[in-house]
């Protein structure tokens, strides 16, 4: 993830996606790739699945500065090599983080299994730069996280950087990472065979994985990330998984979804990705409850309840799912702050999570008033920001049969006029989220 604290490291941010998206990558991306139908049947599933929980989790964290810290400080690569020795979890329970995303209403969890500090939160066998090796810890948390997923019966995906700023084979160096104090050599074939095995590892010793979460390629978007082998090695070992990377721009062949950072599908909000359309590959948005990714000891803007629903119910009328960050505390507990947020947001989904699972984006245009979901023959409007007596909204692709608030299921009037359909409001109840309407259409011919 990119930095999203302090106005000085947005600064650094931005300038460093514009000049990004200046230049094209010369990776050659998975041109001839098929998908199998395991993939496709992985990508219904997760374009039903809707919301998910971001986990941002790292040495990094003991720090309490975000995981842009080795970066923005910075620290050199000798000085941040002591923090993973004051990385010790003990109160790390990853039946309770699992368990607290499933009362969230959400339906899988990605994970950060190597951030750009390069630091491996695995067992991994080709480095000591690893969870197990360095730090009083001394525990696999990407293995302890895997097999609570899967016996809790939730998707697991791996964030996994490609950007490394301990490597020293990262090189030539990209736009960031020059003040870790590494030798201005390297062997940038030697650094993907490293990361390709690093891959490996994490698709044979975890059980089955929703998928791969690239990020960091940005970093260097003219080199050759060998792209068209990576992908590969991924949809061979687990043909099902699947690949999205966080580079800003047009899916590239062999990726099965698009996520879009901070922003919704087509927005062009953040300054991130102004040349990047909407694919018909499955959406994903992520965004932070605060201001910070990784743990933030001074990070207090947090979003309320309400709007984190908004933002969900957005992003599914923009037929995209919500991933939702947490940054653990380096204790390994959840802040109660974003417990107490994800509580709510769960709350909720279960009176109205039937207009969320399952959809996709509506027949209405998005707006300011608020959006609309559709299953089958059944339009969900969602009024967000409408206080007016009645709604006019387009016409409906069918005929309307019926129309009554998810809440309690009483009536609502409507009528239908040339071009449209008139919708009449009752008052909001008091910290009422989302007046959620049910639409019956006659049945499709």
């Amino acid at each position: 993830m990119k930095i999203a604290t302090r106005a000085r490291s947005i600064g650094i941010a931005t300038a460093l996606f514009a000049s990004a998206l200046a230049a094209g990558p010369a990776a050659t991306a998975q041109e001839k790739y098929t998908p199998t139908p395991a993939n496709l049947e992985a990508r219904t599933w997760f374009q039903e699945a809707k919301f998910g929980m971001f986990i941002h989790w790292g040495v990094y964290s003991v720090l309490g500065d975000g995981e842009w810290i080795m970066e923005t400080r910075p620290i050199n690569r000798t000085d941040y090599a002591k923090v993973p020795a004051f990385f010790n979890p003990i109160k790390f329970d990853p039946a309770a983080w699992v368990a607290l995303a499933k009362a969230a209403g959400m339906k899988y969890i990605t994970i950060t299994s190597k951030h750009h500090d390069g630091f491996a939160m695995f067992d991994s066998r080709l480095t000591d730069w690893n969870v197990v090796a360095r730090t009083p810890y001394g525990k696999d948390v990407i293995g302890m996280l895997a097999a609570e997923c899967h016996k809790q019966g939730i998707k697991l995906f791996l964030y996994h950087s490609q950007l490394d700023w301990h490597s020293p084979d990262y090189f030539p160096r990209g736009r960031t990472g020059h003040r870790a104090g590494r030798a201005d050599s390297g062997n940038w074939d030697a650094y993907l065979n490293f990361m390709d095995g690093q891959l490996r590892e994490l698709l044979t010793n975890y059980g089955e994985i929703g998928g791969i979460w690239f990020d960091g390629m940005w970093d260097k978007p003219d080199a050759d990330w060998h792209l068209a082998r990576t992908y590969a090695l991924i949809h061979q070992l687990q043909p099902q998984a699947m690949v999205g990377s966080n580079h800003h721009k047009n899916p590239f062949p062999g990726e099965d979804f698009q996520m879009f950072e901070k922003d919704l599908p087509g927005q062009h909000t953040t300054g991130f990705n102004p040349e990047q359309s909407v694919s018909a590959l499955p959406l994903e948005t992520a965004e932070t409850m605060n201001n910070s990714w990784g743990f933030n000891l001074t990070d207090e803007h947090y979003k309320n309840t309400a709007d984190l629903i908004r933002y969900l119910v957005r992003a599914a009328g923009s037929n995209a799912n919500f991933l939702l960050n947490v940054g653990p505390m380096p204790s390994g507990e959840i802040q109660p702050e974003f417990v107490q947020r994800l509580t709510e947001v769960g709350r909720w989904m279960k009176q109205y999570g039937d207009s969320v699972y399952g959809t996709r984006g509506g027949p209405v245009t998005a707006g300011p008033w608020g959006v609309t979901t559709q299953r089958g023959s059944t339009v969900y409007v969602h009024v967000l920001d409408w206080n007016g007596p009645v709604l006019a909204l387009p016409a409906m692709p069918r005929p309307v049969r019926t129309a009554r608030l998810l809440r309690d299921g009483s009536s609502v009037e409507f009528s239908a006029v040339k071009g449209g359909l008139v919708l009449k409001l009752r008052e909001p109840q008091p910290e009422e989220v989302d007046r959620v309407i049910v639409l019956e259409l006659q049945a499709a011919k």
